[in-house]
């Protein structure tokens, strides 16, 4: 298959996958779908995708971070984009260290998935901000670079972080971006 318009959608949520591809097939994608690391591995074994889309929060036991890490080591010319619901600066890093070309918060729709496909440079020229990080925001970074490092298991994170596990749910419930 031709690389150039072969798009790979790693997403576990399945009405959200149906409406992204329907939306990147009319912009001229061939659009394949999985919804786990071992799907991503069986799909690399006879597809060479040029782009992918990757959700960083998956059923089961492996993430997003590590389908970018697979998808990477399978193509370094890949373009991938990591979408999240749960963004932070942490996934951010890893996300990119990992191979990732981009970072994008939920709610995002194709327009803003395909530009982040053409932003593979760095801007050097983004504003820097003079506020700095309230309290709840560095809790919320803690948060996630926790989760992170346990593979977004919310017992070990919440442990990790000395709160009950429901206390964590809760935290994580509210603040779904």
């Amino acid at each position: 298959m031709d690389a150039e318009r072969l798009l790979l959608i790693v997403e576990d949520d399945e009405a959200f996958t149906r409406t992204l591809a329907r939306s990147f097939e009319r912009r001229g994608y061939r659009v394949l779908q999985a919804d786990s690391l071992a799907q991503v591995q069986q799909l690399l074994a006879e597809h060479r995708p040029g782009y992918a889309v990757v959700d960083l929060k998956l059923k089961g036991e492996a993430t997003g971070l590590a389908c970018v890490r697979q998808l990477h080591a399978h193509d370094e010319d890949m373009l991938i984009v990591v979408l999240t619901g749960y963004a932070s600066i942490a996934t951010a890093v890893e996300a990119v260290k990992l191979g990732a070309c981009h970072y994008l918060a939920k709610p995002s729709n194709t327009d803003d998935i395909e530009a982040a496909f053409g932003l593979t440079e760095g801007n050097a020229d983004v504003e820097l901000s003079n506020r700095s990080s309230s309290i709840k925001t560095l809790e919320w970074e803690r948060i996630h670079e926790v989760l992170a490092e346990t593979g977004f298991n919310i017992s070990e994170a919440a442990r990790r972080l000395g709160m009950h596990r429901r206390t964590l749910t809760r935290k994580l419930d509210k603040r779904r971006v």
